[in-house]
């Protein structure tokens, strides 16, 4: 015995039509939204970044209050968690912890003298982790 076919009952499932069209849309948000999303991810490093190189640089100046002179080259950012030649003068560490690396795991370059007259310099070398580039592959200095 079959049953009849109620046409006035709708089928429970969905077309080919209605999956397909729900699947365009998920492309297209995805298409929209990722690349922003994305360039946020690059943007908070890169403010992370300014911001452990603020920090870097106001520990430096502590240190050179206390002893009189910033860390020579050799020395670099070391001098800032470990005491110098002159641990009497040295009130440190003047950092929680060890140095910090930067968002891309490259160590900070300490540079002395710093290039257009300043005393010195803090830099990343920012995603690419080479001299120079631009947008997020640039350096980011003090």
């Amino acid at each position: 015995m079959s049953r009849p076919i109620n046409p006035a009952r709708p089928s429970s499932g969905f077309t080919l039509l209605e999956l397909l069209v729900v699947i365009l849309i998920i492309g297209l948000l995805t298409g929209i939204i990722g690349p922003r999303l994305m360039g946020q991810i690059g943007r908070s490093e890169v403010t992370t970044a300014r911001a452990q190189i603020a920090a870097l640089d106001k520990a430096v100046e502590a240190y050179r209050l206390d002893m009189g002179q910033y860390p020579s080259k050799e020395q670099g950012l070391r001098a800032l968690v470990s005491p110098s030649t002159t641990p009497e003068r040295w009130r440190g560490p003047y950092l929680k912890g060890a140095v910090p690396l930067d968002p891309w795991g490259s160590p900070y370059q300490y540079r002395m003298p710093g290039g257009g007259g300043r005393d010195f310099d803090i830099v990343s070398l920012g995603r690419d982790k080479t001299s120079g580039g631009s947008g997020d592959d640039a350096d980011i200095t003090n």
